[in-house]
């Protein structure tokens, strides 16, 4: 039994790690956030937090891993209504900015070129496949399904918490959002409709 209870305690630990060190990430990028500020506020210490993830960069690269692995379960894609998953990733974004923030900090100050991820083709097989279905079933414009993905995802994110423009909050008026979704879902649709 005591190991047990020491298990749950490690994972409990682990956890709080995680959650107060997605927020520090979020708000700070990966150089500014501060093991200091993570340990303390986690009601740990380095020693356990580098004993679950090794460096700093090994939390943020879990915490970013997850967070990825996260928006691809909770939004699958559904290449047969690319509008309405355009529609569901800007809901997420409202749900966890945190999540989107993480990504910009890692495009920033990790890969600022090329691929997010050094593992992309296992995120995105996928959602290529399903693209790829589409378009042979003729319900997709034809194009580089890798581009129309990327188009598809940027327009989800043209309110996003990093949008350039105006980011948006959870906390604005549902008819707001009903408005920028009903944009994004037509926008979305005629973009990636068949060639005529």
């Amino acid at each position: 039994m005591p190991d047990q209870h020491l298990t749950a305690r490690g994972a409990a630990t682990r956890q709080r790690i995680v959650d107060v060190a997605t927020r520090e990430f979020a708000e700070h990028g990966v150089a500014g956030a501060r093991v200091e500020r993570i340990v303390a506020e986690a009601n740990t210490n380095k020693a356990q937090l580098y004993g679950y993830f090794g460096s700093k960069e090994g939390l943020f690269e879990a915490i970013f891993r997850a967070s990825l692995e996260r928006i691809v379960n909770v939004v699958p894609i559904d290449a047969t209504d690319l509008p309405g998953w355009a529609v569901r990733l800007y809901d997420e974004y409202l749900r966890r900015p945190d999540l989107i923030r993480l990504a910009t900090w890692s495009r920033l100050e990790r890969r600022p070129a090329g691929h997010l991820v050094a593992d992309a083709d296992r995120l995105d097989t996928t959602k290529l496949a399903a693209i790829t279905d589409a378009q042979a079933a003729g319900l997709v414009r034809d194009g580089d399904p890798f581009d129309l993905m990327a188009l598809v995802i940027a327009l989800s994110m043209a309110w996003s918490p990093v949008s350039n423009v105006y980011a948006a909050t959870a906390d604005e008026p549902d008819d707001v959002h009903d408005r920028r979704r009903a944009l994004l879902r037509d926008t979305v649709r005629r973009a990636v409709a068949p060639d005529a």
